[in-house]
């Protein structure tokens, strides 16, 4: 094989048609559900197809189909990038299009609540329990690795395709629902909460990148001894790479899926202040006094306003946005 250059770095491609109809299935669903939805008239954000579009599903090609695809049975580093791409980039892109949300909006009445109703059953929500999805992605990674599953699916192409879904499925475990609007996930997960299991899952997903780096014994070594090119480092600084490849790929996804759970928490935020805002509006609205009809001869005494109804509104409400307010003035004063 001719040696792996920049340049055919970013020019080598080859066909994996599983992957392809997957890429093809996924992106055709995902067009006929923005579809429908403007179809009826309804908005659907650019921002969120071009994630799915651009990051989930160009992961998924450059995963499968780029050099990485080409130069993997030869050389540990680029099969460990591909596996990377496939259970963390790529399911990033896929969860910030928020397909969920785009399905139950697009189906019909009926179809949505059993796709709703399946999202919530048992299995699933054990399954995408943030602290079992975390642990599924860290065994299926160390399963890979550490198992003969990896040199066999060296060998075997139809389980090569098999570790690829797996890696892509444990993945978006994790991530869709930590993203979704759609409540798939205990209340008990805010986006506190949310922001949290993201740091710890990255300090996590670190862990198989250092152990590859530093394990003695090599991985699929009898594999890449055999198909070793000449113009490559050795084999144990070939496997060095791959793990330090996934260890950096995998902090620096965590910042942009960090960034996103606060992105949403700040919106929240300010949709539940809104929200807060127009309840007050009402009351005030609702409590505010009648005008009184002029008299013929004499105006009518009109009874002088009580204390607190003079008093700024967020002196006598009870309420988050009313002691925001109160703290706010408290530290001016």
């Amino acid at each position: 094989m001719a040696e792996l250059t920049v340049g055919r770095l970013l020019t080598s491609w080859q066909l994996d048609v599983p992957a392809l109809l997957l890429v093809l299935a996924l992106g055709g669903l995902y067009g006929w559900g923005v579809a429908r939805v403007r179809g009826r008239g309804e908005p659907w954000p650019a921002a969120r197809t071009a994630a799915f579009t651009v990051l989930g599903l160009g992961a998924l090609v450059v995963a499968t189909m780029s050099a990485l695809a080409v130069y993997d049975h030869v050389l540990f580093w680029p099969a460990a990038v591909q596996n990377i791409l496939l259970d963390l980039v790529a399911p990033l892109g896929l969860a910030l299009g928020d397909p969920l949300r785009l399905a139950l909006a697009a189906l019909p009445e009926g179809a949505a609540v059993r796709v709703r109703r399946t999202m919530t059953g048992r299995v699933i929500r054990v399954l995408t329990f943030p602290l079992v999805s975390t642990a599924l992605v860290l065994a299926t990674e160390l399963t890979v690795y550490f198992t003969p599953y990896f040199a066999t699916a060296l060998r075997v192409g139809w389980l090569h395709e098999l570790m690829y879904l797996n890696l892509l499925a444990a993945g978006c475990l994790f991530v869709v629902p930590v993203l979704t609007r759609e409540e798939t996930l205990p209340a008990w997960c805010t986006h506190p909460v949310r922001a949290a299991l993201v740091f710890l899952d990255s300090v996590v997903d670190a862990i198989p990148g250092l152990v590859v780096m530093t394990h003695g014994t090599l991985i699929a070594g009898a594999w890449y001894l055999h198909h070793h090119p000449s113009w490559s480092p050795d084999v144990r600084q070939d496997q060095q790479i791959g793990g330090g490849a996934m260890l950096g790929i995998a902090e620096l996804v965590a910042l942009p899926f960090l960034l996103a759970i606060l992105f949403q928490w700040a919106r929240a935020e300010r949709v539940q202040t809104a929200a807060l805002d127009r309840h007050l509006d009402r009351q005030q609205a609702a409590t505010a006094p009648a005008t009184v009809p002029a008299s013929a001869s004499a105006p009518a005494a009109v009874p002088a306003p009580s204390a607190d109804r003079v008093r700024p509104w967020w002196e006598t409400e009870e309420n988050e946005v009313a002691a925001r307010i109160r703290r706010q003035h408290g530290e001016t004063d």
